[in-house]
């Protein structure tokens, strides 16, 4: 990366060029060839010299993305480059560039397009996929991004490893890498090995011999062996001049110092401190009195040379000298500033100051408003790049909206089906209890008037009939024939009516059949109850005859009729009598038996 000076170093430089340059014009013991070399340098400046580091140009279109730690995700790519990218622009479109691929893709193309969005979608190209400097803007958080990636140097043998952001810092300083020599022999040379290079194999880093005054390579001027001895014998024939100069090198430390610019015409006079504060404020006046100075060297040179016919010499210094006048006329410095003191005098007038100050400050307020232009239309265009954000945002968001309706009635369609697949379920859950227990009273279904009940979990069931939970129990339905009545038994275990609490109670009911129409009534056959002993000693023996009075054996208008038997069938205290054995494994057996032929 090119060094960036502070102006007024910058003029400083310039004005000590200048200076040389003078003092070289004036002096009569070089030749003229010395003299347009000198100017040549004087007028490339410091900008033209090649410079031993890496400039901006040594990554002109982003980095290689070869020298991050990971592998960068694609927003910090170029659209155009594909490598990291380098002062990041973003376009109208949202895509991103390098500043110096835009620039390239917009100096080269007559109507340049966003290459992305050619690619994406070539029928959706629009004006916003256009592009133009005045059209694209700095993407500062993605810059701020890219400038903490994990990075290194990607020169061989180098072990550096930083952040972005201290890259180019890196590759302005790596011993390793090849830089041309800024001599402009147009070798590669390693950085650490530049000094070497100069010092042995630079055919352009030319000396001076003092003695013959020929120059020469450095690796030829230390072999170079001089016969002459001019400088000697001038030292002897002028022994007074060179004590003379030393006398007057001397006196600016016996007295105050005079400014290194009084050749040329400025009068201040002051301590060292106050010298230097001079020579750094000064610098536009300075560089003043230099081109008024240069003025005078052309008008008093170009004469007197033309008639000892050096005229096609000085042509090109005059033409070099122009040069330089113009770009000193261009610069635009701050006048001299004025600085108080007994020997201190200013180096113009009063009047020339406020002229200058004056245009100055126009030139500050046109720059001002050249900035605060550039920025506006900046801000115009991220608010363009905004509004079309906003703009594709309400689209989408409108489009969810009217996806989520859809998504919402298909919701409400599938609740719907659901809730019928439910009843449906139901409904054949409800089917499907009703055929398991009309199939389980199938099974365990006599048609000959006699039935046995087994009843299981005997224990539980009592617990249950004493707290209220379950009071009675219904056996499965049996059949005094085939085509007979219809009829089942009931117990309660804790016992009902006269027995409740005390005995079990067993009853008779008569249900509703399928045959009813067919068969005689009221019901009048006798019915006997069993309670079985599991050990076939003493069984519990009940027989009664129907009412024919009562309802309960009356032909079935609903399911079935009440209840009528025996509330005293069994004390509760013989049932859970160990001497007896009507409940083993917690399990009891009663029998009914009804006699069809009576």
């Amino acid at each position: 990366m090119q060094s960036k000076l502070p102006w007024k170093s910058v003029g400083n430089v310039l004005a000590y060029k200048l200076l040389n340059l003078s003092e070289s014009l004036l002096s009569p013991s070089l030749p003229s060839s010395c003299l347009l070399q000198m100017a040549e340098k004087a007028t490339r400046g410091t900008q033209d010299v090649p410079s031993s580091s890496p400039d901006e140009n040594e990554f002109p279109f982003g980095y290689p993305t070869s020298i991050s730690e990971d592998v960068p995700d694609a927003k910090y790519l170029c659209s155009n480059c594909n490598n990291i990218l380098k002062k990041a622009m973003q376009t109208l479109c949202g895509h991103r560039y390098c500043l110096s691929c835009l620039s390239w893709i917009i100096r080269n193309n007559k109507n340049p397009v966003c290459q992305k969005c050619k690619e994406e979608d070539p029928g959706m190209l629009n004006e916003g996929s256009l592009l133009a400097e005045e059209r694209a803007f700095s993407d500062a958080a993605i810059n701020k991004e890219i400038s903490e990636l994990k990075v290194h140097c990607g020169t061989p043998r180098c072990n550096w490893s930083g952040i972005m952001k201290n890259f180019e810092e890196h590759q302005s300083l790596c011993e390793y890498a090849l830089i041309p020599c800024h001599t402009g022999c147009g070798q590669m040379v390693m950085r650490k090995k530049l000094a070497d290079h100069l010092e042995n194999g630079c055919i352009n880093n030319m000396t001076t011999c003092q003695k013959c005054k020929q120059m020469l390579p450095s690796n030829e001027y230390q072999k170079h062996t001089c016969t002459g001895n001019s400088v000697k014998e001038q030292k002897r024939t002028h022994p007074d001049a060179s004590s003379k100069e030393k006398q007057n090198r001397s006196v600016p430390f016996n007295s105050k110092d005079e400014c290194c610019f009084s050749e040329v015409g400025c009068s201040f006079r002051g301590g060292k401190e106050k010298t230097k504060e001079h020579e750094k404020t000064s610098v536009g006046a300075h560089l003043l009195l230099l081109l008024q100075h240069i003025k005078q060297l052309r008008a008093c040179l170009c004469p007197g040379r033309a008639a000892n016919g050096l005229i096609p010499c000085f042509a090109s210094a005059e033409s070099k000298v122009k040069t330089l006048e113009r770009k000193v006329s261009d610069l635009q410095v701050p006048g001299a500033s004025e600085i108080n003191g007994d020997l201190e005098v200013d180096c113009f007038p009063l009047s020339s100051l406020v002229e200058e100050e004056s245009t100055l400050q126009r030139l500050v307020k046109e720059k001002m408003i050249s900035e605060l232009e550039s920025k506006l239309q900046v801000f115009e265009n991220i608010v363009a790049v905004l509004n079309k954000e906003v703009e594709t945002s309400h689209l989408e968001i409108a489009a969810f909206q009217r996806q989520s309706e859809l998504d919402q009635n298909m919701i409400r369609n599938l609740e719907l089906k659901i809730a019928e697949l439910h009843r449906c379920l139901t409904q054949k859950d409800a089917g499907l209890s009703r055929l398991h227990k009309s199939l389980q009273c199938s099974e365990q279904a006599s048609y000959d008037g006699v039935f046995l009940w087994k009843i299981m979990d005997v224990s539980r069931k009592l617990q249950d009939s004493v707290t209220g939970r379950t009071i009675s129990l219904y056996s499965p339905a049996f059949y005094t024939g085939k085509y007979g009545y219809k009829v089942c038994l009931r117990i309660y275990l804790n016992g009902d009516g006269t027995g409740k609490g005390t005995h079990v109670s067993l009853f008779f009911v008569v249900m509703k059949g399928d045959y009813d129409a067919l068969l005689p009534w009221p019901f009048k056959h006798k019915v006997t109850f069993m309670l079985l002993d599991q050990n076939n000693r003493e069984h519990v023996i009940d027989v009664f005859r129907p009412d024919l009075n009562s309802a309960s054996f009356q032909r079935p208008v609903s399911d079935m009729n009440i209840a009528s038997g025996c509330p005293t069938f069994l004390p509760l205290s013989k049932l859970q009598s160990p001497k007896y054995a009507y409940v083993k494994e917690d399990t009891i057996f009663l029998k009914c038996i009804i006699e069809t032929n009576s």
